[in-house]
């Protein structure tokens, strides 16, 4: 019955994943490894890319992020300058740029973010790479100030809005939750490693 059930999960994962995911797949565990270590959470990049293109490598959002990991023009020449032997010049069209550079500044962003779990850090990466790591250092702020635990994303700092207008708030409230509580199993069920919320 577990193997059903297991069989089933693996099926409904690979009908959600696009196609376009499997040609990146190698490369992007290739770079999340290099970044992160053997154990590094490839399912959980797998599901970002997901939210930010659904790996199309052309991918151009309305307000001008670019490429699979949607980065915006002005990160993407800071992320340069803060990582040049990795990324060397701005290629936001190139995937294996692009996968390099979101694996890149996801690494950069967990090491600003205490937490409690590798879960709430996950969440509060995330969080940071959609909307800004200065509002997620507001956001903890308020929460502490409220009498919530600023080191729990979860059902406390999550809850807290420092001054975004509510479209931005919910956009980004959503952002970790879609990543880390929809896609991200996708991709474990279909055997692209483990993710930051086991």
């Amino acid at each position: 019955m577990a193997s059903l059930i297991g069989l089933a999960l693996a099926t409904r994962a690979h009908a959600e994943i696009p196609a376009d995911a499997d040609r990146y797949r190698r490369d992007l565990t290739r770079i999340a490894q290099a970044e992160w270590g053997l154990d590094a959470p490839v399912a959980t990049f797998a599901a970002q890319i997901h939210q930010e293109s659904r790996w199309k490598f052309n991918a151009k959002s309305p307000v001008g992020a670019q490429g699979l990991g949607q980065v915006m023009p002005s990160t993407a020449t800071w992320l340069s300058e803060l990582f040049p032997k990795t990324l060397g010049k701005v290629e936001p069209y190139n995937p294996s740029w692009s996968m390099q550079a979101l694996v890149s500044y996801d690494r950069w962003l967990a090491s600003r973010v205490r937490a409690h779990t590798p879960c709430d850090q996950g969440a509060m990466m995330l969080s940071a790479y959609n909307g800004g790591l200065g509002w997620v250092i507001r956001d903890r702020k308020l929460a502490s100030a409220k009498g919530a635990d600023p080191l729990t994303w979860f059902e406390s700092v999550e809850r807290f809005n420092a001054g975004r207008s509510a479209a931005n708030f919910k956009e980004n409230r959503d952002y970790p939750r879609l990543i880390l509580l929809r896609w991200e199993p996708l991709y474990e069920n279909a055997g692209w490693g483990k993710g930051i919320c086991l």
